[in-house]
């Protein structure tokens, strides 16, 4: 294939020049024969209006005398109807080759890209199919050596060898990127692990840790944008970053650009629990930036990719702690909330303080003293079924775990009104 295309890319141009010069030369020639032959017809005509050969019935006479001119016999019929039959292919012909004279300059350039488009899209399968297959380089000129014909140029004589001129040095450039030997795809892989690595560990860190994730990540979108393991993890730096950034047009700027990589994560794999868990967290973040009608979409949003996080990964704590969230929010909302919430959004808004209740003790399951803000929860809704014996218990073990997040610092606050009217001391 690309044998034929450097041929051709050499010879396209003046060799079709020549065929269409010939082409129009052996036109014109016949074109000459043809208006000789209609002047003799019509002239026979005018000498012998009555002559005629009646199609319809397909019959004609042997001899005919017209005018008391001579007899015409069969066989000069017959040269008749084929002068007539070759009359009418010279107009087609003539008609074909004015087309072909228009699209001949650019014919080159469709061949050309077309052959270039089927070369991409064979690489590309190549690349992903045989990770064996050694990275092409860039050539050099030294890189191979070739024997040429004497007067040939070095463009000539590759394309005779038809091996040089498989691939343009763009084209090298492109395989370069797709095609990777075992060795460097190990490398690459490796590289990806250790900054999944560094990623967590600045996860757990401090503010400046945080920060110093999401630029790490934003560094290396280009080369892992289309990893999901890298892709939700850019989203949970996203939302870091906006825990701890105090101006609120920056907290927004953070939460819209996490939400747009949340998209695209969990288009890229759906069946990443991880991404859809992230993406859902995002989509809360966004509601306190929102219209009301586009807070209560989020919220839907919100539940749906909590449920697909759930299905994907089961044994997930946070993602039962979430949805419990939000089953217990939609408990505390008034009645005109949530029809001014099914009205928008179509559906009704629907949870019960035991689904809340449930989704909290499979975090307790899953992982006992999970956080202090989730034994906070646990105590509002027995509370609020009137198991206050149990509430109390809660909280008591809410108070014994110490404030090492903001989220602690927010369930301590809770605790400062809760525990009073419990009667659990602080």
């Amino acid at each position: 294939m690309n044998y034929f295309y450097n041929e051709f890319g050499r010879m396209a141009q003046p060799d079709s020049k020549v065929l269409v010069l010939g082409a129009l030369a052996g036109v014109a020639g016949i074109s000459m024969a043809v208006v000789f032959y209609k002047n003799y017809k019509s002239k026979r005509r005018a000498s012998c209006p009555a002559f005629f050969l009646d199609r319809a019935s397909g019959q004609g006479a042997e001899l005919m005398m017209v005018d008391g001119s001579p007899d015409v016999s069969r066989g000069q019929l017959e040269v008749l109807h084929r002068l007539e039959a070759l009359i009418q292919c010279v107009s087609e012909l003539k008609d074909e080759m004015k087309a072909l004279k228009s699209a001949i300059p650019s014919l080159h350039d469709q061949v050309r890209g077309e052959l270039r488009g089927r070369d991409a899209s064979e690489a590309r399968r190549a690349g992903s199919q045989h990770r064996t297959t050694p990275t092409r380089r860039k050539r050099t000129s030294g890189s191979i050596a070739v024997t040429r014909p004497q007067g040939m140029s070095s463009e000539e004589a590759e394309s005779e060898g038809g091996y040089i001129t498989a691939l343009t040095d763009s084209e090298d450039e492109d395989q370069s990127d797709v095609e990777l030997s075992d060795e460097e795809q190990l490398l690459k892989d490796q590289k990806l692990v250790d900054l999944r690595e560094r990623i967590d560990f600045l996860h757990h860190g401090t503010e400046s840790d945080k920060k110093e994730s999401l630029a790490i990540l934003l560094q290396h979108q280009e080369e892992f944008g289309q990893n999901s393991t890298f892709l939700w993890r850019l989203i949970r730096a996203y939302c870091d970053v906006h825990d701890v950034t105090t101006e609120l047009e920056d907290k927004k700027i953070h939460a819209e650009s996490g939400k747009r990589v949340g998209e695209e994560a969990v288009q890229l794999n759906p069946t990443c629990a991880e991404s859809h868990l992230w993406y859902a967290i995002m989509c809360g973040i966004m509601a306190e930036y929102d219209t009301l009608q586009n807070k209560i979409k989020n919220g839907f949003i919100f539940k749906d990719h909590l449920d697909k996080a759930i299905e994907l990964k089961p044994q997930d704590p946070l993602s039962y702690h979430l949805l419990g969230r939000w089953c217990y929010t939609v408990t505390q909302l008034s009645w005109i909330e949530r029809k001014v919430a099914a009205t928008l959004s179509g559906a009704p808004l629907i949870a019960t303080v035991e689904d809340a209740l449930r989704n909290f003790l499979k975090v307790e399951e899953l992982q006992p003293g999970y956080s202090k803000l989730n034994y906070v929860f646990l105590a509002k809704c027995y509370r609020d079924i009137g198991q206050r014996e149990k509430a109390r218990k809660m909280c008591e073990a809410a108070c014994s775990m110490d404030a090492a997040s903001k989220e602690d610092e927010e369930a301590q606050k809770e605790l400062s009104s809760l525990c009073p009217a419990l009667g659990v001391l602080l």
